[in-house]
Formats: structure tokens, sequence, C-alpha cells
């Protein structure tokens, strides 16, 4: 194997491990969106009420993101989270000091939630279903599940071909970080799409802000990884293969 192929195969390797721990790491956090909002001191009935109903596990979509507005809410494709207070009292609060402290309170979407229809006016069901949100949110979370199995069957050929000392079977392995980087990039633009499309239905109040956070930004940073991990096998695979033909064909000359 010349060092020119040897070389673009560890330097692809590098890139998929760390495209993999990265897509692994915003699959797992729940930072892809996150708001900003006022701190709510005040634990009123209102306030309970909506803590209660943020972790009931039958909560509408509006339910849940009335809470995340108010309570500087974060979303992943797994959990949702607020911050709210940490001790709550059924008297008036006591006086504000400089600072109080709060806690994060997660709860899990289910697998029902996961792929549960959402609705044109998000919490009436009588509204009719919104088909291109439903499909959005079942995309962002099939694709990266997708992504990572493509990534780690591609290292198992990977692995294979470092066995028997050829190249040529990681064209396979290029293949299947191409559609690794597509699967990554779908999830993205999934995720984009929905977000955009639920503020369209549901604004936040003027004093919340909101943004993409940093495990939606592992995402967006995977997916060139994998497609430049991608090429860098297929070219070292295709030129190695390429260079053995002909110096195969020059020997028997």
């Amino acid at each position: 194997m010349d060092n020119r192929f040897a070389t673009a195969f560890v330097i692809a390797c590098v890139l998929s491990l760390i495209s993999t721990i990265y897509m692994a790491a915003s699959i797992g956090t729940d930072f892809w969106y996150e708001y900003r909002s006022p701190v709510q001191e005040n634990s009123s009935d209102l306030n309970k009420s909506l803590w209660e109903d943020f972790i009931n596990d039958e909560a509408d979509e509006k339910t849940y993101n009335d809470a995340l507005f108010r309570y500087s809410g974060t979303v992943g494709l797994w959990r949702r989270c607020i911050t709210v207070p940490k001790n709550t009292h059924w008297y008036a609060p006591p006086e504000r000091t400089e600072s109080f402290d709060v806690v994060t309170k997660c709860m899990s979407f289910t697998l029902n939630e996961q792929f549960m229809e959402k609705f044109v006016d998000p919490g009436n069901h009588n509204s009719g279903i919104d088909l291109l949100r439903t499909y959005l949110w079942r995309c962002q979370f099939l694709l990266p599940f997708v992504s990572l199995g493509l990534m780690c069957f591609g290292a198992l050929i990977g692995l294979c071909a470092c066995i028997c000392r050829s190249l040529y079977p990681t064209i396979a392995t290029g293949i299947l970080h191409l559609l690794a980087g597509l699967c990554t990039l779908g999830t993205v633009s999934c995720f984009v799409a929905g977000i955009k499309l639920l503020h369209q239905k549901l604004e936040p109040p003027e004093n919340v802000s909101g943004e993409f956070g940093w495990s939606f930004c592992l995402a967006c940073v995977s997916a060139p990884l994998q497609f430049m991990a991608s090429a860098l096998f297929i070219w070292a695979a295709h030129t190695n293969r390429k260079e053995y033909t002909l110096m195969k064909a020059y020997r028997v000359a």
C-alpha cells in the first residue's frame, strides 16, 4: 500500500471517529434549541400548574411549549427541559436576593410522542393533522440513528479491509459515510424547518428569545466531517485499485 493512500486512510478514520463522537453527543444532549426568558420567581398556582403539566406524560405540544417559552427551556431530540426555582412556596415567595437557586427539570419524549401526529393548531386535536410537521419530527428522530448505524457498519467494513490488507473494500465504507452525512444533513434540515414552522404556529412572547444550541452545532459539524471522510475513503480505494491494475498490466506486458 502506497504511503499516500495509507495516510489518506488514517486521516479518513480520524475524521470518521470525530464525526461519530460529535453525532452521538448531539443525540444524547438536550441543547438543540434554547429559549431565554426572564426568570420566573413567583411560585403562583399558575406556575405550579405549568410545571405539573410539563412533566405530565399526556402533555400536548402547546402545553409543554408554553412552559419552554416561560422557563428558559431547552429542547433535544429525546428530552425537553425547563429551569424553575428550587424552592416553591404556597404562600407569597420571599423577597428577592441577588441570586436564588434554580433547578432544571427534564421530561423525555416517549416513543408515542415521537410518532404522534402534529396538529395544524398545536394543542387543538380538532384542527386537523399537519402532515409536514409530523413527518419532519419523525425524520429528525430517526435519521440520526440511521446515520450512526451506517457509520458503524462502514467502520466494520474498514476493519475487514485492514485485516485483508486491501483498500478496495473501503469504497463501500466511503459510500456508507456519504449516506450517513446525507442523513445527518437531513436531520439538521428537518429540525430547523420544524422549529420555524412551530414558531409560525406558536409565536414566542416578545420577551423570549431563542437560538440553536451547541448540540445542534455538533450535528452541523458532524455532517461535513462525514463527507470529507467519505471522499478520502473513496479516493484512496479507487486510486489505489487503479494504480494496482496499471502495474499488473505493465508486468504482464
